[in-house]
C-alpha cells in the first residue's frame, strides 16, 4: 500500500507563497538543500493551478518579482520536471506539456483512495492547497510535513495553508533544524469530529 505525504514549506504564519519573494524566501541553506536532495523517489499529487504555476515555472517562466530564477529554483524545478506526476483537473486539456505528467478527471479523494490501495511507493503533493485539504478530511494522508521558513509575510503573505481546515490532532514523528534557522515537523494526522474533550495525557 502506498504512503500519501502532504509536504508543504510555509513562512511561520502559514503562507505558502507571497508576493515579491523567491522560492524558498531566499533563506535556503546547504543543510536543507543537501536534505531535499536525499528524499525518496516519489509521485507527485498536483492540482490545476499548482500545475499550471510549475509548468511555467518549466517552460521558463520567471516569478513575479524576478529578473532570473535563482540556480536552487532551477534546480528544485528541473528535479520536479523529471518526477512522475498526477494531475487532477477538470478544465485543464490533453496533452500536458509539463513532462511526465499524467492528467485525471475522476474525483481526486476517490483516485488517491484507489491508488494508495494498489500501489506501494511514496505519494507525495506539491502546493495545491485545496487538494491536500480534501485528502485530509477523507484520512488519507499518513504524513503530514510542514518546513517553516524564519518569517512571517503578514504584509505581503499569499496562499494561507490551513483556512478552511477541519479540526485535527497532530502526533509529531519527526522534527529538525536546518542552517540553524530552519524549521522542519512532520506529523501523523488524525482528523477531529469535535474537540477532545479532556487534555491529551
Amino acid at each position: 500500500m502506498s504512503e500519501l505525504l502532504v509536504d508543504f514549506i510555509t513562512s511561520l504564519d502559514g503562507h505558502a507563497s507571497g508576493e515579491g519573494w523567491p522560492g524558498f524566501w531566499g533563506l535556503e541553506g546547504p543543510e536543507y538543500l543537501a536534505w531535499l536532495g536525499e528524499q525518496p523517489e516519489a509521485t507527485y499529487l498536483v492540482g490545476a493551478n499548482t500545475y499550471r504555476l510549475m509548468s511555467g515555472f518549466a517552460a521558463g517562466e520567471v516569478p513575479k518579482g524576478q529578473d532570473e530564477f535563482r540556480p536552487e529554483e532551477e534546480a528544485s524545478v528541473d528535479e520536479l520536471t523529471q518526477a512522475s506526476k498526477v494531475v487532477f483537473s477538470s478544465s485543464l486539456e490533453e496533452p500536458l506539456t509539463w513532462a511526465n505528467s499524467t492528467l485525471v478527471r475522476d474525483d481526486a479523494v476517490e483516485a488517491v483512495r484507489a491508488m494508495k490501495s494498489s500501489g506501494s511507493g511514496l505519494l507525495s503533493t506539491i502546493g495545491s492547497l485545496s487538494l491536500c485539504r480534501s485528502l485530509l478530511r477523507a484520512g488519507l494522508v499518513d504524513r503530514f510535513r510542514v518546513v517553516m521558513f524564519p518569517v512571517i509575510t503578514g504584509a505581503t503573505g499569499e496562499e494561507r495553508i490551513y483556512d478552511g481546515y477541519p479540526d485535527v490532532a497532530l502526533e509529531m514523528i519527526e522534527h529538525r533544524t536546518f542552517d540553524g534557522r530552519i524549521q522542519l515537523v512532520e506529523y501523523k494526522p488524525r482528523v477531529l469530529e469535535h474537540p477532545p474533550l479532556g487534555v491529551p495525557a
